[in-house]
């Protein structure tokens, strides 16, 4: 049972779109080319026809690419009917689109004897008259076979009709055969049989060319005049001449008295010409016997153009459920307030996280994941972290579960493509029996926790870390389809998958909102470990100083993956600036390491900033806090964070921060409050930090609103309120 029919019908109209466009794709790009078939056909013909005086063809109209009919039914009796040649009157295709000309080819390889077309109206349609030029031969032209000569005429309007006329009246006078047979493709004068569909302009127009055409067949005995273009039989003689018109090759038809499957038979004998109707028997159904014309309506309607047909009904269907939901589906947006999260915030969860990088590796996302873990089990909830493996990680925490790795990349093979189809994982997760399923990345591990919430039923949150329009040098994609497209695409599909999504800050909420998330989403900021910041005693950061070689001068420190999204390069260049203008001397601590080390430090060295920035490198968590209060002044110029957790670990050091504006660091820094923030412009930039570098009563200020501002961000709460946002969506799924 579908969990959502109408979008698993929506999808699989899309299918079926994509496989027939594909089809058509096909028939356009890989079958066999096809020139001049005219030419092969006509000599084709006169070795078939060895008498002189006598052979026999057959002709038919409105083939219309029919599949059901004309190739299954009407070809294998062409083939045993002993005729020398087949003719088509007119509308051997359906539209005059190369895939309608390319299919066509495919059906007439069926034919075990050659075969000639005439240039009707749909060979003409959708641009189709260069394509019948080249792939057939031209417009109106005239074959000679043994005592007879067939004439085809281009009654589409696409020829001049005054040239045509010359050029006939000029073949006939100059001709001696004893049999001339045309074909016009549209039928030259009305019969009493006409059908409900039959339009005046599907007679040969205008009326001077008819006019003009009757005059010369009368002239020059013209034996019988073929045509097509209307969907069934007529039969009629003037002045010894037999005027035929026959529309049953696979095309509509209505199945009466006048419309129906048929071919006509051609004998010619010496001086003789006989013609034969052959009808196609159709199953009748004496019951349905009233319903029969509509059946066989829809059937050749069907057979027709199938591909078109049923690319226009999965287009219809499509449109039709997206305008259903948009009109008949109920949408709530705002959040339902008649949710009871309560038993579940009193009560102990079981949560499993899945995530594509842990501890030990280093960075943003494993140490929040890790906070939130130690925050949830301190409030006697359980929690299994399903992660990649590491080469020094510790096998004794029972609560990960380790993933071996299929591919490391970076560096130092930090990053790490974890093996997500063993089927330890998930037994494992399995066996756990979680409460709520908690994703921090949208692909791989992210996917497999979804696929496993779907399986179990249970909840599914994914909480957005990462701005991944900004790591596209490290995809093996072009960057700019990476960064502008797929990036955004793969947020939105995976958080409309999810049953909720956890932001730091409001300005990534309205991000999710602009590229089309529409599942709830909860504004979160991730938790700091604010005591730890503020006990560190004044003797460690004293002999942290004295074995960094720092002295009286100002420190300034970033924390920072060193890697192109960083943004390292702008603050270098900054501060190379800021030493040329300013006495206050100066240290900068880059805190961090990552594929850029080498490139960064030879940077510095070009510029002579050697003594004043240093790269620290990787620094054990526990240490961090005595870096951060041995600091004066945090600088941030990364614009790929969804909320900055090292600037609010700064800020409760202490430090106040001038960073680049982006969608993580404006909801954080308050300008003029607890830092500054600028656009994205080195002087701009470089001057704010001069201005705190050498106003010691600001610097004073900004500090003690930053370590106001970071107290709200605690371990502790953060926990908390990630457990209200579980119940919720724990409620929100009982409800369902």
């Amino acid at each position: 049972m579908f969990r959502h029919p109408l979008k698993a019908l929506f999808y699989l109209n899309l299918l079926i779109v994509a496989l027939l466009v594909g089809y058509k794709l096909y028939l356009n790009l890989t079958e066999t080319d096809f020139q001049a078939v005219h030419t092969d056909q006509v000599e084709a013909i006169h070795e078939r026809v060895k008498s002189p005086d006598q052979f026999s063809f057959a002709v038919l109209g409105n083939i219309n690419n029919s599949v059901g009919i004309f190739e299954e039914k009407i070809i294998p009796r062409l083939n045993d009917s002993g005729v020398n040649f087949m003719v088509s009157a007119g509308n051997a295709v359906s539209g005059g689109g190369e895939d309608k000309y390319r299919a066509l080819h495919g059906t007439l390889s069926h034919l075990d004897i050659p075969y000639l077309l005439t240039f009707g109206q749909h060979e003409y349609e959708n641009f189709g008259s260069f394509r019948f030029y080249e792939h057939f031969g031209p417009h109106f032209f005239s074959v000679p076979i043994a005592n007879s000569r067939l004439v085809f005429l281009d009654s589409t309007g696409k020829t001049p009709w005054k040239w045509q006329l010359r050029w006939l009246e000029d073949l006939l006078e100059g001709d001696d055969v004893q049999h001339t047979f045309l074909f016009t493709g549209h039928p030259l004068m009305r019969n009493g049989k006409d059908n409900l569909f039959v339009e005046p302009e599907d007679y040969l127009q205008p009326e001077a060319f008819r006019e003009g055409l009757m005059r010369l067949i009368r002239a020059h005995d013209v034996a019988a005049v073929f045509s097509a273009n209307l969907s069934l039989y007529a039969q009629e003689e003037q002045h010894d001449t037999l005027f035929i018109t026959t529309g049953g090759a696979g095309g509509l038809v209505l199945n009466n008295e006048a419309s129906f499957y048929h071919y006509v038979r051609v004998e010619v004998n010496s001086d003789q010409l006989n013609t034969k109707l052959v009808r196609i028997d159709s199953a009748q159904n004496p019951i349905l016997k009233r319903l029969e014309g509509l059946w066989f309506f829809f059937y050749s309607l069907f057979y027709v153009g199938y591909v078109n047909f049923i690319l226009l009904v999965s287009v219809l269907a499509i449109i039709t459920i997206k305008l259903y939901t948009l009109v008949f589906v109920a949408k709530d947006y705002y959040p339902n307030y008649d949710l009871d999260p309560t038993p579940w915030q009193d009560k102990p969860l079981r949560v499993a996280m899945f995530t594509n990088n842990y501890l030990p590796f280093i960075g943003g996302v494993p140490i929040s994941i890790d906070r939130l873990r130690r925050g949830l089990e301190a409030l006697g909830n359980r929690v299994l972290v399903v992660a990649p493996t590491y080469q020094d990680q510790s096998d004794d925490d029972q609560a990960v579960v380790r993933a071996p790795s299929l591919l490391a990349m970076g560096k130092k093979r930090e990053f790490r493509l974890a093996n997500i189809f063993l089927r330890r994982l998930r037994q494992q997760v399995r066996a756990f029996k979680p409460d709520i399923i908690h994703v921090h990345h949208p692909f791989w591990l992210g996917s497999l926790g979804l696929f496993l919430g779907r399986r179990l039923k249970v909840p599914v949150v994914y909480t957005y870390h990462t701005r991944l329009e900004h790591y596209a040098h490290f995809v093996p994609l072009p960057g700019m389809l990476f960064r502008n497209l797929i990036s955004h695409a793969l947020i939105k599909r995976f958080g409309n998958k999810c049953d909720g999504v956890i932001v730091p800050t409001y300005s990534t909420e309205e991000y999710l909102r602009m590229v089309g998330v529409k599942t709830p989403s909860f504004v979160q900021p991730t938790g700091i470990e604010y005591d730890r910041f503020r006990a560190v005693s004044a003797e460690s950061v004293e002999r942290l100083r004295r074995e960094l070689g720092i002295g009286d001068e100002k420190v300034l420190v970033s924390v920072s993956r060193l890697s192109n999204e960083k943004n390292i390069d702008f603050m270098i260049e900054a501060l190379a600036s800021l030493r040329q203008r300013t006495s206050e001397a100066f240290r900068f601590l880059i805190i961090g390491d990552g594929h850029q080390r080498d490139r960064l430090q030879g940077l510095i060295d070009d510029r002579g900033l050697s003594d004043e920035i240093t790269l620290v490198g990787a620094v054990p968590p526990d240490q961090m806090p005595i870096y951060y209060r041995l600091g004066d002044l945090f600088l941030f110029a990364s614009k790929s964070e969804t909320q900055g957790m090292v600037i609010l670990e700064a800020m409760a050091a202490g430090l106040p921060v001038v960073a680049v504006r982006s969608s993580g660091i404006d909801d954080v820094v308050r300008q003029g409050y607890n830092g500054f923030k600028t656009p994205e412009k080195i002087p701009l930039w470089r001057d704010q930090v001069q201005h705190l570098l050498e106003d010691e009563a600001l610097r004073r200020e900004l500090s003690a609103h930053a370590l106001e501002f970071a107290q709200d961000y605690s371990v502790e709460r953060f926990a908390e309120d990630v457990k209200k946002i579980y119940a919720t969506l724990l409620a929100a799924a009982e409800k369902r």
